[in-house]
C-alpha cells in the first residue's frame, strides 16, 4: 500500500468523506458535511481542504458557532444518530462559542464532531491573537474547555497523530452507548503541515451498528419479574426512537397490556391515542402516567437515562416495593436505580422479552384501569385546548391550535422555558419523529436551529 502527501486538514476531510455506517443491512454515509466559520486559525487548513474537496464533503456556511452545533445536533437526532455533521471554527471566541452546543450534544447522546482551530503547536509566534495565556501551563488553550463536555477529546500536535485520533473519534461518534460531542483541537500550523499518509487511511470504512442482546440469564430474570408483578409499567425514553423500537414496543404493550409513560426524548414512542399510552411521565407528566408511576411495583425503563425530570427528583415511583428493569445500550444507564440491567439494543431486547412473555398478560382490571386513565387524560387535553380565554388565548390553546392544523409527520420544535413542559403533557404526537424538544440541557437558542429538512424514509 502506497502513501499520498497531504496536509493534516486535507487528510482529515478526505477521511471524513469516506466514513459510513450500517444498521439492519442499510448503509449510509455518516458525515453529511461540515458547518464552518473561518477566521484566525482555520482558513489555510480546514478551509482550504473543504474548498479543495468540496465534491467529497459538502461545506455549509454558518453565521454563528453555537447555532451550527445546535443544527448538527438536531440533524443527528432526526437521523437516529446514524448521521452527523462536523463543525469547524477559528481559535479563541469562535471555538468557545461551540462549548454550549457541545454540552447539549453530549448530554443528549447525539454525535457531533467539533474541529476548533487552536494556537500554534510550534509556539514560535507565541502568544498569538486570541490566545488565553496561562503562567503555569504552556500547552493550555481555551479548547481545553471542551474536555468536560466531550466524549472524546484530542489535540493534534503532529500530522501523523490525525490517523489514530480520527479513527478513535469516529468510533465514539458511531457508538450508540458512548456517542456525544467529539473534539479534535487543530493547531493552525499543524493543519497546514504535510505528511505522507497511507492510502488505506482514505479507504471506504463501514462502521456496523449492531443490535447486541443481554445475556440469557438476565433476560429470563427480567421476564420472571414481569410475570410475578401485578402492576408493571414501561417508561419509554429516547433510546426507543433512536433504535427504531416503536413497533416492537407497541407489539409488546398490546401483547401484555403493560401501560407506557414517555420521557421528553421518548415522546412519540407510542401514538397519543393508543389506549395504553399514558403520556408524559415525571415532573412535567400527565395525571394518567404519574398515577401509574406512583403505584407501579415494577418499572421497565427502555432507553432512558432517568433524569430528575423523568423521576420527579426520585419522587414519582412511590411504591415501597418498586423494582426497576432497565433496558439500555449503555451499561451506565442500565444500572441506575439499582435496577436489573439489561444491557443491549432496545429493539432486540424487547423482541426477546416478548418471546419469553408469550401467554402473559396483566390482570384485566389493571389493563382496564390504564385504558380509562388514558381516555380521561385525552379529555383533559381537549378541555385545555378549548378553554376560550379572552382576549389572549392560554398557552394550552395555542398548542392545541398548532396541533390541530399540523400533519402527523410535521415536527414540533422547542427547547427552554415553560413551553417544553406543556408540550410534553399536551402535544398529541402521531409519529415517532413528530416531537423534537431538547430538554436534556434546556438550551436557549436551540429551537430555530432544529429546523432542518426532515430526512425522507
Amino acid at each position: 500500500m502506497g502513501t499520498v502527501r497531504l496536509t493534516t486538514a486535507q487528510a482529515l476531510v478526505r477521511f471524513l468523506a469516506n466514513q459510513y455506517v450500517e444498521r439492519d443491512g442499510v448503509e449510509c454515509r455518516f458525515f453529511a458535511g461540515c458547518f464552518g466559520i473561518f477566521g484566525h486559525g482555520n482558513v489555510a487548513g480546514v478551509g482550504q481542504a473543504l474548498q479543495q474537496y468540496s465534491g467529497e464533503l459538502t461545506y455549509y456556511q454558518a453565521r454563528n458557532e453555537q447555532a451550527m452545533v445546535h443544527t448538527a445536533s438536531a440533524y443527528a437526532r432526526m437521523k437516529n444518530r446514524l448521521g452527523a455533521f462536523a463543525c469547524t471554527s477559528s481559535i479563541g471566541p469562535g471555538a468557545t462559542n461551540m462549548v454550549t452546543g457541545a454540552a447539549l450534544a453530549t448530554i443528549n447522546r447525539l454525535p457531533v464532531l467539533l474541529l476548533p482551530g487552536d494556537v500554534f503547536a510550534s509556539r514560535v509566534p507565541d502568544p498569538v491573537l486570541q490566545k488565553l495565556e496561562s503562567p503555569h501551563d504552556g500547552d493550555l488553550s481555551v479548547n481545553d474547555c471542551f474536555r468536560p463536555v466531550s466524549k472524546y477529546w484530542d489535540r493534534i500536535n503532529r500530522p501523523e497523530q490525525i490517523i489514530p485520533a480520527a479513527l478513535a473519534a469516529t468510533r465514539v461518534l458511531t457508538n450508540q452507548a458512548e456517542t456525544g460531542a467529539v473534539t479534535l483541537a487543530l493547531p493552525q500550523d499543524v493543519q497546514a503541515e504535510a505528511y505522507d499518509f497511507p492510502e488505506e487511511f482514505f479507504d471506504k470504512r463501514v462502521w456496523r451498528i449492531g443490535r447486541p442482546l443481554p445475556d440469557e440469564e438476565s433476560l429470563e430474570r427480567a421476564a420472571a419479574l414481569i410475570r410475578n408483578t401485578r402492576r408493571p409499567m414501561i417508561v419509554a425514553g429516547g433510546g426507543v426512537i433512536y433504535s427504531g423500537t416503536t413497533g416492537a414496543l407497541r407489539r409488546l404493550v398490546e401483547q401484555t397490556g403493560i401501560p407506557v409513560g414517555e420521557t421528553q426524548a421518548g415522546k412519540g414512542s407510542m401514538p397519543y391515542d393508543h389506549p395504553l399510552a399514558l403520556g408524559a411521565v415525571g415532573a412535567t407528566g400527565t395525571f394518567a402516567a404519574n398515577s401509574a408511576a406512583r403505584e407501579a411495583a415494577l418499572v421497565i425503563g427502555v432507553g432512558t437515562r432517568w433524569s430528575d425530570f423523568t423521576t420527579a427528583s426520585k419522587t414519582a415511583f412511590q411504591n415501597p416495593e418498586v423494582r426497576f428493569v432497565n433496558i439500555n445500550v449503555a451499561d451506565f444507564d442500565a444500572h441506575k436505580h439499582a435496577g436489573l440491567a439489561l444491557v443491549g439494543d432496545a429493539r432486540a431486547t424487547l423482541e426477546a422479552l416478548s418471546e419469553l412473555l408469550s401467554g402473559y398478560e396483566v390482570e384485566s382490571e389493571y389493563r382496564e384501569k390504564s385504558e380509562r386513565a388514558s381516555k380521561e387524560w385525552d379529555r383533559e387535553v381537549e378541555r385545555l385546548y378549548t378553554l376560550g380565554h379572552a382576549p389572549l388565548p392560554a398557552q394550552s390553546e395555542v398548542i392545541g391550535a398548532v396541533n390541530s392544523f399540523s400533519e402527523p409527520e410535521d415536527v414540533v420544535v422547542c427547547a427552554a422555558g415553560s413551553m417544553p413542559g406543556d408540550l410534553h403533557k399536551l402535544w398529541r404526537t402521531r409519529d415517532p419523529k413528530g416531537y423534537h424538544v431538547e430538554y436534556g440541557y434546556s438550551c436557549m437558542g436551540y429551537e430555530c436551529r432544529g429546523l432542518w429538512p426532515r430526512p425522507r424514509r
